[in-house]
């Protein structure tokens, strides 16, 4: 996260287009949800990309930090947006991001200093989501929603 503190020292707070990636770490039919301490609110697992990295190494690693688990990206669910998130701190971004369906390798939940609580939840008993990125990506899983994983380019520099 070191890129975007970087870039809120020369911009503050103002409203700038972030690229994050994430993933519906499925198990038994049930999907796995973060309450996050940043805003106390229930959303799905991923975050922010860093510099010089794909969608997919994005979302894998925010789950290993997330959640301690190792997982396998099984299919893409999309692109979708959240044009007017805003974090506590009152920073503003239009929230581009790519969100994939996931199955656990190896590890049990846990866990970091982004949750208060990592909890499974079937169809019929979801926690409100926070951003709309996350309803979208949701509902289009529900939606029996599924391609295959991006062919995407990673340049060495």
């Amino acid at each position: 996260m070191d890129y975007i503190h970087e870039l809120r020292k020369e911009i503050g707070p103002r409203k700038i287009i972030l690229n994050c990636a994430g993933a519906l770490i499925v198990k038994d039919d049930k999907i796995l949800f973060q309450r996050r301490t940043d805003n106390g609110k229930w959303g799905l697992i991923g975050g922010l990309l860093e510099m010089n990295e794909t969608y997919e190494e994005a979302a894998l690693r925010e789950i290993r930090e997330e959640t301690g688990l190792e997982v396998r990206l099984d299919s893409f669910l999309g692109i979708f947006h959240n044009h007017n998130m805003v974090w506590s701190n009152g920073d503003a971004a239009h929230v581009i991001s790519a969100f994939y369906t996931a199955s656990i390798i190896t590890g049990t939940p846990r866990i970091d200093e982004e949750s208060y609580e990592l909890q499974f939840f079937g169809r019929d008993e979801m926690p409100e989501l926070f951003a709309e990125d996350h309803i979208a990506a949701l509902h289009a899983y529900f939606s029996g929603v599924r391609y295959p994983l991006l062919q995407e380019n990673k340049l060495t520099v």
